[in-house]
């Protein structure tokens, strides 16, 4: 009994999902087991080479139509210099747009210049490519100037004497990369000093540095964070350029093993439920670089990270995209994520279809693949694959599924509409979570409304990049504070940041009738804020209205002001009645309510002024029609109830 006992037990740790292990990439094959799975540099091809014009011939070309017409428009272009006073406007003026106009632009140009010669095989683009390539190996910094450390020592321009690896020099070196997989030998019969020169840069500036110094973005922060998008993205150029660069095949494999092992530094932490903190805008960037790595390993191995795609866990992180979708092109975005999405089809369909997902194949395919040349090619292999995708998924059948009720119970973020499958009538999200999440706001107990699937009440979202946006003086960017998210403010005092102010309690009851999300945000509040409890709770009452009601104890009540963000005009209709000047997908102004108290409450609206640079991400977003409504308690009580009702 006993032994039939212990064989049961292993045989069952044996055939447990890979979802169930930690280090689900790096623990499966050794250094020396990889250099044995891993294709040779030299007889490995990922996509056909340029010679190969039959395999060319089924490649999408319409796209590379679009590709070849923007090349043909740049075929003289001047490849410029990127000027220090560029990069040093990052530490005088905080902007970091002009010098990524500059450096962006040259990234765009030449990844399209690759496709178009690669379409025609004539030879027109190879010197324009060989001058961008020789432009962009004699640059200083192959990443952003806001990427650069904020210290004296660097005051704005990279030392050239400590390379480090940020998320534009993986880019860069991933476009040098496929360059020389894909022209090599028309670089040779130019001048052998070209492909040398790649290499050379790649293997100092990227190769190196990452086999020798650990990056922050490889692991937790001190502060216990774990790893964001930077991690699989980064990776992603990181093989590629290992794959497709390196010719020791046993120094090969080892960086392999330590991309992996990066790699499980921003899988492990990742919550069980799939959430992305970081919101869907950074879905692309953060589990979408994830599948890049294995897509390309797997080309690179005869498909022995397949397993991943079994994963329960992989599976949850890749169905997350379409469970925050509101409708049509607008997603919930809590963080710095905006709120109108535009998912990259093709990638989301082949995610789909490799973890055998048909909801998040008909999602993409309701996208298609629109084709766009004028844009940083941050993701580059994701071209070729996407160029050689079968015409099922031009055919496939396509839908958003919008779920009627989500919970993601470790990212706390709730999600309920109306109706399954449709966008029609009140939709819901609310959030719990911790204040020290990637691309955090305070934003603990914040909820938005929507309604026949536009905003009502708004999450502002993200602010326009700047020098200040990602250092210790973030929280003075005003929609990053959590009096200009649908929080209250407590005795004159907002919600604080960092991981230690979190929710507590947060709970997900779904019914036929109604769907109530609840929570306790008081942990989400500085000692000064004098709250021993602030038990919000969030209800759907399908067919109805969306219910807010607050059950509040504090140790003192000395103010208490409740805010709401619209992107709407907003006016007082009457004793207790607050209308929001709505406008349907047609156009046409629909009045909604919102119901309070006025014996409790006193109402005041104000329109937000947009008029730092920082505004400009704000603006892109909404317009210039953004609102804050307060809601004063006129006698707070230390033991109190508010309720605010939104309905048609």
């Amino acid at each position: 009994m006993n032994k039939l006992f212990y064989l049961t037990i292993f045989l069952f740790l044996c055939l447990m999902p890979h979802a169930q292990e930690q280090n689900l990439l790096s623990g499966t094959y050794s250094a020396e087991e990889l250099q044995r799975l891993l294709i040779p540099r030299d007889k490995w091809t990922p996509f056909p080479p340029l010679d190969d014009r039959q395999g060319w011939a089924v490649a999408d070309t319409a796209s590379l139509g679009v590709y070849t017409r923007y090349a043909e428009s740049v075929l003289d272009y001047d490849w410029p210099t990127v000027p220090a006073t560029l990069s040093l406007l990052i530490v005088r003026t905080g902007n970091r747009s002009e010098y990524q106009k500059i450096s962006y632009r040259k990234r765009i140009v030449l990844a399209n210049m690759i496709l178009a010669e690669l379409y025609e095989n004539r030879g027109r683009f190879i010197d324009p490519i060989i001058n961008g390539i020789w432009s962009i190996c004699e640059e200083s910094w192959w990443g952003s100037s806001a990427h650069l450390p904020q210290t004296d020592e660097y005051a704005g321009l990279m030392d050239v004497t400590q390379p480090y690896v940020d998320l534009y020099t993986g880019v860069t070196g991933g476009i040098l990369a496929w360059a020389d997989y894909f022209l090599g030998d028309r670089f040779d019969a130019v001048s052998p000093q070209i492909r040398k020169r790649i290499r050379h840069e790649v293997h100092s500036r990227m190769l190196q540095p990452l086999m020798t110094v650990h990056h922050g973005w490889m692991s937790k922060k001190p502060d216990g964070r774990a790893p964001n998008n930077w991690n699989p993205w980064i990776c992603s150029n990181w093989i590629t350029c290992a794959l497709l660069l390196e010719n020791d095949n046993a120094q090969r494999a080892k960086m392999i093993e330590r991309a992996l092992r990066t790699l499980d530094e921003f899988v492990n932490p990742y919550p069980p439920d799939g959430g992305c903190s970081e919101g869907p805008g950074y879905w692309g960037a953060a589990v979408g670089a994830l599948y890049d790595n294995i897509a390309l390993l797997n080309l690179a191995t005869g498909d022995a990270f397949r397993y991943v795609y079994e994963s329960e866990k992989f599976g949850n992180m890749c169905s997350f995209i379409y469970k925050v979708q509101i409708s049509g092109h607008y997603a919930v975005n809590f963080a710095d994520a905006g709120p109108r999405i535009g998912t990259a089809g093709a990638l989301t369909y082949r995610i789909g279809r490799d973890i055998g997902d048909p909801a998040l194949m008909r999602y993409a395919a309701w996208y298609g693949h629109p084709v766009g040349a004028d844009f940083v090619r941050a993701h580059y292999a994701r071209d070729f694959f996407d160029l050689f995708l079968p015409d099922a998924f031009e055919h496939s059948p396509s839908a958003l599924p919008l779920p009627q009720d989500v919970w993601f119970p470790d990212l706390q973020v709730a999600i309920a509409r109306d109706r399954e499958g449709s966008e029609k009538g009140f939709f819901f999200a609310a959030k719990g979570g911790n204040n020290g999440e990637s691309h955090n706001h305070n934003d603990i107990g914040s909820f938005i409304v929507y309604y026949d699937g536009r905003p009502l009440l708004i999450d502002v979202g993200n602010p326009k990049y700047t020098a200040m946006t990602f250092t210790d003086r973030r929280y003075e960017l005003w929609n990053l504070c959590s009096d200009y998210h649908n929080l209250p403010t407590i005795n004159g005092v907002t919600q604080h940041e960092g991981l230690d102010f979190r929710a507590t309690g947060a709970t997900f009851k779904k019914g036929k009738a109604s769907t109530v999300f609840s929570l306790d945000m008081a942990g989400a509040y500085p000692a000064e804020a004098a709250v021993n409890s602030w038990k919000r709770s969030v209800t759907l009452n399908r067919g109805k209205n969306v219910t807010v009601r607050d059950v509040v104890d504090l140790q003192k009540a000395g103010s208490v002001v409740q805010h709401l963000m619209t992107c709407y005009p907003v006016k007082v209709a009457g004793a207790g009645r607050i209308t929001i000047d709505y406008t349907d997908k047609d156009g046409a102004t629909v009045p909604l309510t919102v119901r309070y108290d006025a014996g409790q409450m006193d109402v005041s609206i104000e329109k937000i002024k947009l008029e730092t640079e920082s505004d400009e991400g704000v603006r892109a977003n909404w317009g210039d029609t953004l609102h804050r409504i307060s809601l004063s308690v006129k006698s707070p009580k230390t033991r109190d109830s508010y309720t605010l009702v939104v309905e048609k």
